[in-house]
């Protein structure tokens, strides 16, 4: 059971779209601030057998290095908050990184929803004469992040049972967005598997990881990776899709008990 979940999103737009699906914000919900001037909106509830729910959403800015300060100011903001005659306890019990992204065609058709199965860092590499090398190849780190299998497959679930169009895939981060043919077709051959391309979750992963708190990334397709068409954008469905996700998890995922 996911009794406390933390949300990062790039934009506000995103956050609004994430917190209008919630169902509850009883006593404890409100803004607080955090250093570096982010805040955490926080939804308080109920969960089974009483026990108290949060659900904070934090902006943390456009692009990983933005977004991993906030996640990581929001996490350590939460461990110094707990109380260690509580006894040990991750500072969450879940991290989502969460917006609107890029669909791989035709992976993930517009307005739906891409559930990763990775996370994973697309150009935290080198290029070389002979091609690409990822950042493990170069033997300085890693380039991505595996969800919990049983995670991904309780929101598919749940996603399913409620007839949400999605894909269990790589989500791909990348700090500039794709916008030729050429390009797209370069990551889907690096990542022939991936469903979507955004600029955020690999950042949230690596603070979530530093804190050993679970992690996923949930985005709602607004256009095609690809040549930049901005006549074909759907943002106000993604948005849209973005708050059905959110709404359904906030009574299913979120607050059923883990198998």
């Amino acid at each position: 059971m996911l009794l406390r979940i933390l949300i990062v999103t790039a934009v506000a737009a995103e956050a609004d779209s994430v917190a209008r699906g919630f169902t509850f914000g009883g006593p404890g919900s409100g803004e607080f601030p955090l250093p570096g001037g982010f805040v955490l909106r926080r939804h308080a509830g109920t969960g089974p057998e009483g026990r108290p729910a949060v659900v904070d959403v934090l902006v943390g800015g456009v692009g990983p290095a933005s977004t991993a300060t906030a996640t990581a100011t929001a996490l350590a903001h939460a461990s110094a908050a707990h109380d260690p005659a509580d006894g040990p306890h991750a500072p969450y019990d879940l991290v989502v990184s969460a917006g609107i992204a890029g669909g791989f065609q035709p992976l993930a058709p517009l307005g739906s929803v891409v559930v990763s199965d990775v996370i994973v860092s697309a150009d935290l590499g080198a290029q070389t004469p002979d091609g690409y090398l990822t950042v493990e190849e170069l033997g300085f780190g890693r380039s991505s992040h595996a969800v919990d299998a049983t995670l991904t497959r309780r929101i598919s679930d749940a996603l399913t049972r409620n007839e949400r169009p999605h894909t269990v895939a790589p989500v791909l981060t990348v700090s500039t967005v794709t916008g030729t043919a050429e390009r797209a077709d370069e990551l889907a051959r690096r990542h022939p598997r991936a469903a979507a391309e955004a600029m955020e979750g690999f950042g949230v992963a690596e603070a979530a990881a530093a804190y050993g708190v679970p992690v996923v990334e949930i985005r709602a397709v607004s256009n095609a990776v690809g040549p930049r068409d901005r006549a074909a954008w759907r943002i106000g469905e993604a948005l849209d899709s973005l708050r059905h996700t959110f709404q359904l998890l906030s009574t299913t995922v979120f607050v059923e008990p883990a198998p």
